[in-house]
C-alpha cells in the first residue's frame, strides 16, 4: 500500500519520519537517502568531527537500529532519478515507490569552484558531507598551508580547526568584511580579532582569480596579482537550496521550494522542509538554513500530514563554535539599522543586539548564555525593551522579561 515517502535523510527527514511514527501513523514509511550512512549531525563536521573529537556513532541522530525497530525503511546509497505527481510515483536508482504523500527535505548544495578556477584540482574540498570531510582529514597536517576562500561561517569554523592543529591558515573574502551576509560590522570585527589572534591570516576584499596545479592544486592567484603557494584549499563560498527535484515534480520554486503556511507545496500532496525550503516570515519569503528549522519545520509537516492544520511559526536560532568561543543567534537581523553592544562586565562575553528603530530583531551572544536566553525569549515573544535599556550594563537583562 502507498505510504509516506520521505527524501532527503539529513536532520529534516529523519525528524519527519521519527515524528510520524510518534504520532501512531501505521502506514508504510520510506526514507531515502543519496549518502551510505545513516542520518546523522551536520553541524559537528566543520568541528568537533574534523578535529577527530567525535567518531562517527555519535554523530548519528538515532541509532542505525532505530529505523528497523519502527519499521522505517531507510534506503541509503540512493537517488531518486524522478517524480511522477500525477500517478504518484518516486523511482530511484533501485526501485519504483507509490506514496500517498512525498516530503521534500533535500537540504542544500554548496557552491563549487568551476573548472575555469581550478576547482576541479584534487586538493579541492568542500563541507558538505562524511565523505567530504573524511577525504580532506589527512591534509590537516602540522605546517601546511591551507587557503580558504570564503569568510562565512563554514570558512571560520574550518579556519578554527586549521589552527588549532597548527597549519598556516590563509583565509580570504571577496567582500569587505567577513560575514557580510549574515552579521552586524561589530560581531565581524570580534570574530576577526580572534582569528588573528590565532595565527590566522584574513584578507577581505581579497578575490581568487583562479587555482593552479598539474593535477593537484598547488597555488593560488589572487585578483589583486599576488600569487600563494597552498597545500590544500577549502572552499566555502555559500550554499543554494536544492531544488532539483522540486523542478522536475512541477513543484513551484521561490528561494527555495515554496510552501504556504502548513507547509505544504504547490502540489497537495507534497511538502517540503528544511534547507531546501522557503515560507513567509514577517511578509518575506525566506529559507532558514540551521538545524533547529529542519527539525521543527519537519515535525510540523509530520502533524500537518495527520491532520493537524498547524500553522508553521518559525523561531530563528542558530550557533557557531569556534575555539573556544560559543556564538548563539537569536532572531534574524534582516532589516536592522542599528547594533547596541553589551559587554558581559566581567571581560568574558558580548552580546550583538540589532534594532530596527525600536523593534528588538536578534541578538548575537559570544559567551553569553544569560544574554542569548533572555533575547531569544524576547524575541519569540514579540517583545523589544529600548535599545537604551540593552545599552544600561547596570541593568539585570532578566528584569526585561518581566516588563
Amino acid at each position: 500500500m502507498p505510504g509516506i515517502v520521505v527524501v532527503g535523510a539529513g536532520q529534516a527527514g529523519a525528524s519527519v519520519v521519527a515524528k510520524l511514527r510518534a504520532l501512531n501513523y501505521q502506514g508504510e514509511i520510506t526514507l531515502i537517502g543519496e549518502e551510505p550512512a545513516p542520518p546523522y549531525q551536520r553541524p559537528p563536521l566543520s568541528k568537533k568531527y574534523l578535529l577527530g573529537e567525535m567518531d562517527l556513532e555519535r554523530m548519528y541522530l538515532r541509532p542505525e537500529s532505530f529505523y528497523a525497530e519502527q519499521s522505517i525503511d531507510l534506503r541509503l546509497n540512493e537517488e531518486v532519478t524522478s517524480i511522477v505527481p500525477g500517478a504518484k510515483e518516486v523511482t530511484t536508482t533501485n526501485h519504483t515507490i507509490e506514496y500517498d504523500h512525498l516530503v521534500l527535505a533535500t537540504g542544500s548544495v554548496p557552491r563549487t569552484l568551476p573548472a575555469t578556477m581550478g576547482g576541479d584540482l584534487d586538493g579541492v574540498y568542500l563541507v558538505r558531507g562524511l565523505s567530504d570531510v573524511d577525504a580532506m582529514a589527512p591534509e590537516f597536517k602540522e605546517g601546511a598551508h591551507v587557503l580558504i576562500v570564503g569568510g562565512g561561517y563554514i570558512g571560520l569554523e574550518a579556519a578554527a580547526v586549521a589552527a588549532k592543529k597548527g597549519l598556516k591558515v590563509t583565509l580570504i573574502e571577496m567582500a569587505d568584511r567577513i560575514l557580510k551576509r549574515v552579521a552586524s560590522p561589530e560581531t565581524s570585527d570580534y570574530f576577526r580579532d580572534i582569528h588573528q589572534s590565532h595565527g590566522v591570516e584574513i584578507r577581505e576584499n581579497t578575490g581568487l582569480e583562479r587555482l593552479v596545479g598539474n593535477g593537484r592544486v598547488t597555488g593560488a592567484h589572487l585578483a589583486d596579482g599576488e600569487e600563494l603557494d597552498v597545500d590544500f584549499v577549502i572552499v566555502g563560498v555559500g550554499i543554494d537550496p536544492a531544488t532539483q527535484l522540486a523542478d522536475m515534480a512541477g513543484v513551484e520554486v521561490e528561494n527555495g521550494i515554496k510552501t504556504d503556511e502548513f507547509c505544504r507545496t504547490s502540489d497537495p500532496f507534497i511538502w517540503a522542509a528544511g534547507d531546501c525550503a522557503s515560507f513567509l516570515f514577517r511578509g518575506q519569503r525566506v529559507r532558514l538554513e540551521s538545524v533547529p528549522n529542519a527539525h521543527d519545520m519537519a515535525e510540523c509537516v509530520a502533524e500537518n500530514i495527520m491532520g493537524a492544520e498547524k500553522t508553521y511559526v518559525a523561531q530563528p536560532w542558530f550557533w557557531s563554535d569556534q575555539y573556544d568561543i560559543k556564538l548563539q543567534i537569536s532572531g534574524l537581523n534582516t532589516g536592522y539599522d542599528h547594533v547596541i553592544t553589551r559587554p558581559d562586565g566581567k571581560g568574558k562575553g558580548v552580546s550583538f543586539w540589532y534594532f530596527k528603530g525600536d523593534e528588538l530583531l536578534a541578538v548575537d551572544a559570544v559567551n553569553e548564555p544569560r544574554a542569548y536566553m533572555v533575547g531569544k525569549r524576547l524575541i519569540d515573544a514579540g517583545k523589544s525593551p529600548s535599545p537604551d535599556q540593552i545599552a544600561d550594563t547596570g541593568l539585570e537583562l532578566k528584569t526585561l522579561l518581566k516588563a
